[in-house]
């Protein structure tokens, strides 16, 4: 069996990682382009607020029962589920023309954000317990489809347009859900859960340090988040950027947390 885990690591920490990038990317396809959304349908500051923080607190909430149903359906399954899932909703806000469509396309988007609990599960039966902060440190760098869509999808809209860029986002998720489905595998070493889920649930939010890592994690990767969708609106609005312009610096402000990531997995 250890044999067995060590063959199959490396592929399927790379095949999660690019799965990750590919659903972060969808996931953050309205926040490069809400200045532009701003300007053609006259919305106010609150109003660009709501439509760029929808997908993100769907995706964060959602998290919950995908990775329920990740303990009971496997990380392959559950990643396919994900991709093919998120084509809906990237279409639809590649084809909205009006506020309230973009509202609800947005919030069915945030599904896409909800890969992260799959992945983690998923990495994690692969590694042995002191290999797993550098393994889901690598695979943590999938977070950096955020910053492949604040550069790529500005520059691919201009190219293509904007409902071109969301189909062609529609066909890299729908590949990469046949690619989880044909070429990963769950490991070795995992088993589905038998058990119900509320009283696992009750469980963990009893433990003291469930609250604690949660508090953390919303004040650093929630701000973080929080901060990079809405900084290209900020660059654009507040210092005169071009959507091009504000992607980039978006990007790079995001790439410095991507590098970290493996850094920060091995010192855990």
């Amino acid at each position: 069996m250890p044999n067995e885990l060590r063959r199959g690591q490396g592929v399927n920490l790379v095949l999660a990682t690019t799965a990750f990038a590919i659903t972060f990317w969808a996931w953050n396809l309205i926040g490069p382009l809400a200045g532009s959304y701003t300007r053609q349908l006259g919305l106010s500051p609150p109003q660009t607020s709501l439509l760029v923080a929808i997908p993100v607190l769907v995706g964060s909430l959602g998290r919950i029962p995908v990775g329920v149903l990740t303990d009971k359906l496997g990380g392959r399954l559950m990643f396919a589920v994900v991709c093919f899932v998120t084509i809906v909703p990237v279409l639809g806000v590649g084809w909205s023309d009006s506020y309230g469509w973009l509202l609800l396309w947005g919030f069915l988007l945030g599904l896409g954000g909800t890969s992260f609990a799959v992945g983690i599960p998923f990495v994690n039966a692969w590694y042995p317990p002191e290999r797993r902060g550098f393994a889901t440190g690598v695979f943590g760098m999938g977070m950096g489809g955020t910053a492949v869509s604040a550069f790529l999808t500005p520059r691919l809209v201009e190219w293509l347009g904007r409902a071109q860029t969301h189909v062609l986002m529609a066909v890299l998720l729908a590949v990469m859900g046949v690619v989880m489905l044909l070429v990963s595998r769950d490991s070795p070493d995992w088993r589905p859960a038998t058990a119900p889920a509320l009283p696992r649930i009750r469980e963990a939010v009893k433990i003291k340090a469930t609250w604690q890592c949660a508090f953390l994690y919303a004040v650093c990767f929630g701000g973080f988040v929080a901060f990079s969708t809405y900084l290209p609106t900020l660059l654009q609005v507040v210092y005169g950027f071009t959507q091009t312009g504000a992607g980039l610096r978006d990007a790079g402000f995001s790439m410095a947390a991507v590098l970290a990531r493996p850094v920060g997995g091995a010192l855990s």
